[in-house]
């Protein structure tokens, strides 16, 4: 009875993190999709269409994965709606720049934070997150744009740091919200149950962890020309 437990609990937490993963691939392909009727050129349409395919192309690969570990899907979706939802409701872009900055610091912050936690899945689980949340170029085109908005009217970088540090901190309350209603998920988060062959030393700080991401935050304001 009790050797059954600790399995009970990480099944709950794979499940509550692919499906946190799964519905957030969803949201990204339409929040994409939408935002490319933002772009003032054709070829800025073509490169964030071509995004919002890659996007669902990840949704379907997580969505997968969890019809084979025996999960439905969609229930493993539905309690993360509620949370992402008010993360895009909170951080609606009202031009294309605020839609790039956006793109690369809302969905680089989100995939920081789940290769933390994708260490403590199983060796499958974890490939399926790691390869859904690889580049797909995206960085590049958006410092293009947006470094050269921020050349053409430097005015432009105030507002957008401004930006960039709003989407920061909805995404750190949202995450906030779920670690308090699915406490599975915050116990693998924390290191506390992970699979048997997760990677062998890692140890999960939750300090050091939000410490990483707000490094890695800072980082990409940077890149952006934008100051954190």
């Amino acid at each position: 009875m009790t050797s059954s437990a600790p399995i009970a609990s990480y099944e709950t937490a794979v499940t509550d993190l692919l499906g946190l993963v799964a519905y957030g691939e969803l949201t990204a392909f339409e929040r994409l999709a939408a935002d490319s009727a933002l772009a003032p050129t054709l070829a800025g349409k073509a490169q964030v269409g071509a995004m919002a395919v890659a996007e669902f192309d990840h949704f379907r690969k997580v969505h997968a994965r969890l019809a084979e570990l025996g999960a439905d899907p969609t229930a493993a979706m539905e309690p993360f709606v509620g949370a992402v939802d008010a993360f895009h409701e909170h951080t609606r872009p009202t031009g294309w720049l605020e839609s790039l900055v956006k793109a690369y610091i809302g969905d680089t912050l989100t995939a920081d934070f789940y290769r933390e936690a994708a260490r403590f899945l199983d060796g499958a689980s974890r490939a399926v997150v790691r390869d859904v949340l690889a580049d797909m170029g995206q960085a590049a085109f958006v410092v293009e744009h947006v470094r050269a908005a921020i050349a053409a009217d430097p005015k432009v970088a105030g507002r957008l740091a401004l930006w960039g540090r709003r989407i920061m901190g909805e995404a750190l309350t949202q995450a906030q919200q779920i670690a308090i209603r699915r406490p599975a998920l915050a116990s693998l988060l924390a290191g506390v149950i992970t699979a048997a062959d997760a990677e062998a030393g890692d140890d999960l700080d939750l300090d050091r962890m939000l410490t990483r991401l707000t490094e890695g935050h800072g980082a990409r304001m940077a890149t952006l020309g934008l100051s954190a």
